[in-house]
């Protein structure tokens, strides 16, 4: 994909068309991608009366791409879908000052999952811990066996951890945690698998009783990491110094490191980013979400997932760290024409890429809200782009919505009951 010249300076102006026009130019996108991505030839019924119970029919969200991203020194278009206004405005926004700075540097660990067994009736558990580690090569040996394809490509067993939980409702109980490297799938069907294989041999070795074998979200064996550096001169704009923007966003990440109140907003703004290209992709957002919260209160204290400070040169750098069980493989990734799309258009060949490019988002979209909300404050740019979808609820249409939307945010009412009145009287106007 070549998206290094021919940039349409104000990709925003232009019309639909001529944006799907830019997207056969300038990607490697065939036009089947192209109109499964603008919703022309996406999902059918009949393709989702097979992937879940029920069908009637499928959803749509907006897609918009996410621009001015080099992640590890390559240029990226990033596919977004999410019904919020100013998110994809705002992540392109901060990659665009990321980008004066070198964009960002992201890498992922091994794509190790976690297999949780839960062991009941146990007459001695720090005896049966034992006698479980003492096997530990033999239950590798069983899990390697579960999937011989996953093994050739690389994948499979890695570890075998025991834990006792000493204190429960239940009293004592031990945990095995099978580790388990999916490649480049998210892992769950792979991982499932393999601790429902184990469950007979566990319960030989232990005496116990092996109930739950269900994959963890919490996969802290598996991490994206995105950091960034924003050179002091980018951050300046209208009346706010350099300087007074650099510290006023260390300060508000500092209110959510130490708030968990602040904290929960805080990261739920970086999922804004994270999630967006995760439904892009057909991946599974719920496990991603509840990943990220749980790895945010790892230490007992839920606390923010980034950090952002200032380097030698008075720099504002950021971080970001947390769990990212993506695949592009199996699934949705496979089975929805759009998100097969989404993966070509970012041109991702691993499920690291894909967590690389996503952790990166998160961090741009984290940096543009921080922004806002230690300067002009967060709605004014969002509540201008709120109006256009207040527009359209007033029943405006065609070239209404961008004119209603202009007042209203000239008028600074952004409501629907302003909108609907002044539309009333555009149209007494005209009878």
């Amino acid at each position: 994909m070549d998206v290094s010249h021919g940039t349409p300076p104000k990709f925003y102006d232009l019309s639909l068309e001529q944006r799907w026009q830019w997207l056969r130019e300038h990607t490697d996108l065939t036009p089947e991608d192209i109109a499964a991505l603008s919703g022309q030839a996406g999902l059918s019924a009949e393709q989702a009366n097979h992937m879940i119970e029920n069908v009637i029919g499928t959803f749509a969200l907006p897609l918009g791409i996410a621009r001015h991203f080099v992640i590890n020194g390559r240029e990226v278009l990033v596919p977004m879908a999410i019904e919020e206004p100013s998110v994809v405005a705002g992540a392109s926004f901060a990659a665009r000052l990321a980008r004066a700075g070198g964009g960002f540097t992201a890498h992922a660990t091994a794509p190790e999952m976690i297999g949780q067994m839960q062991i009941l009736n146990l007459a001695d558990p720090p005896s049966a811990r034992l006698r479980l580690l003492e096997a530990r090569e033999e239950l590798l040996a069983a899990a390697a066996a579960v999937d011989p394809v996953l093994q050739r490509l690389g994948g499979g067993p890695r570890d075998l951890e025991v834990r006792l939980i000493e204190s429960s409702p239940l009293g004592p109980f031990l945990v095995l945690h099978l580790i388990y490297d999916v490649r480049d799938a998210m892992g769950a069907n792979a991982v499932n698998t393999a601790v429902e294989r184990l469950a007979g041999r566990v319960q030989a070795i232990t005496g116990g009783k092996v109930l739950l074998r269900i994959l963890s979200n919490l996969a802290d064996r598996r991490l994206a990491r995105a950091r960034c550096t924003i050179p002091l001169r980018e951050l300046a704009f209208g009346d706010f110094r350099p300087e007074e923007v650099r510290d006023g966003i260390i300060a508000a990440w500092a209110f959510a490191a130490a708030d968990p109140y602040r904290a929960a907003t805080h990261n739920k703004g970086i999922l804004n980013g994270v999630d967006a290209v995760v439904i892009a992709t057909g991946n599974d957002w719920r496990a991603v979400e509840a990943g990220a919260h749980a790895y945010a209160a790892r230490n007992g204290r839920y606390t923010s997932l980034s950090t952002w400070g200032k380097d030698e040169q008075g720099n504002l750098v950021g971080t970001l760290e947390m769990p990212l069980a993506v695949g592009i493989v199996g699934g949705a990734t496979r089975v929805h024409p759009a998100a097969r799309a989404a993966l070509k258009l970012m041109g991702v060949t691993t499920a690291r890429e894909l967590a690389e490019i996503i952790v990166s988002v998160g961090l741009a979209q984290n940096l543009a809200a921080l922004r806002a909300l230690a300067t002009e404050g967060i709605q004014r740019g969002h509540m201008a782009l709120h109006a256009r979808q207040v527009a359209i609820a007033a029943g405006a249409t065609g070239e209404e919505i961008e004119r209603l939307a202009e007042q209203l945010v000239r008028e600074n009412t952004v409501r629907i009951d302003r909108a609907e009145e002044i539309l009333r009287e555009w149209r007494e106007k005209q009878t």
